[in-house]
């Protein structure tokens, strides 16, 4: 942990006294005041990561190597037919904020037949956007859409107990921000302004600890909290992202696994907007939950430090993966 990490350990001691000395198959995070529950809205066959929503209000699903949209309606239907992965079990996503990244253009992670990232417009066309030459799985993906790291696309590489970060520029210039960030994974995301001392940061789980990080743009790193939920891998906090303003529903993909301890369903599971403020949820909240299960923290930072309450569970078998993605409800 760097220095300005330690010395924010003190300021998430309400997080750290909070969650306890936390242990595998054990919820130690104080619970909201009503739990919510994931429940499937569409069967999608494969299903790795939800992102959006578009202009239209369609979110974009990543499933079996292709794109497909998810309508207001709940209805799944092809995007960008030219598009295929060229393997890689886990190539997440991040739609583009628009800019000199392209309206509505989505950006995926490339793990095989040249690493790096590809864009894909609307009519299926990938192009490369960038190679990346840090060794590891690269496994994280996410905009900036704060601007401490000048608005630019954040990839992670995992290998071993570090994780590389790089800020990636919509013309293809790759920075590195840091090489020995701990080891995260899944749905990263970008903290908002609002989220106390850690606005700005890359924040990014660590199914493996139960730990939730943040990452500077200087490249610091610095514990935001202990999620109190299990732990462990294929077990832990995976999937995360900051709730918007309004009445937004949240998705995520629960991915067929056959032979995991959660072997998950094939489908994208949802949470009602009611049922969000009842558990407590408010914009500029972090949602984060577990690959295993679909256990959900709400994570609120302010001046004060920061809370983890334990909102929502999913169906016991449920394998998530890649972002929490919310939709205006309906």
């Amino acid at each position: 942990m760097s220095r300005r990490g330690a010395s924010l350990v003190l300021s998430t001691a309400l997080v750290l006294s909070a969650c306890g000395s936390q242990a595998a198959g054990k919820i130690d995070a104080p619970p909201g005041p009503k739990l919510a529950h994931w429940t499937p809205v569409v069967h999608v066959s494969r299903p790795l990561d939800v992102v959006g929503p578009r202009a239209a209000g369609a979110m974009v699903v990543a499933a079996a190597g292709r794109l497909s949209l998810l309508t207001a309606g709940d209805r799944v239907r092809p995007y960008a037919p030219g598009y295929r992965s060229p393997g890689g079990e886990e190539p997440y996503i991040a739609l583009s904020p628009g800019g000199c990244f392209g309206a509505g253009t989505v950006y995926a992670l490339r793990l095989a037949s040249g690493r790096g990232v590809v864009a894909i417009d609307g009519a299926g066309r990938a192009r490369r956007v960038a190679s990346l030459n840090a060794p590891g799985l690269i496994d994280g993906i996410a905009f900036d859409r704060t601007g401490g790291f000048g608005h630019r696309l954040l990839v992670t590489i995992n290998a071993g107990s570090r994780t590389t970060v790089v800020a990636i520029g919509c013309r293809g210039r790759v920075a590195t921000i840091t090489r020995t960030a701990p080891r995260v994974e899944g749905g990263i995301a970008v903290a908002p302004a609002t989220f106390g001392r850690f606005a700005g940061d890359l924040i990014a789980p660590s199914e493996t600890t139960g730990q939730i990080w943040a990452v500077t743009p200087a490249g610091r790193t610095a514990l935001v909290a202990r999620s109190g939920l299990p732990h462990g891998g294929d077990i832990g906090v995976e999937s995360e992202a900051f709730v918007p303003s309004g009445t937004p529903e949240a998705l995520v993909a629960d991915r067929l696994t056959p032979g995991n301890r959660h072997p998950g369903d094939d489908v994208v599971l949802r949470i009602n907007s009611p049922a969000l403020r009842a558990a407590g949820v408010r914009a500029g909240d972090l949602l984060v939950a577990t690959e295993g299960g679909a256990l959900t923290d709400d994570v609120r930072c302010g001046p004060a430090g920061c809370q983890v309450r334990y909102v929502a569970k999913g169906p016991a078998v449920a394998h998530l993966e890649g972002h929490i993605a919310f939709r205006p409800s309906g």
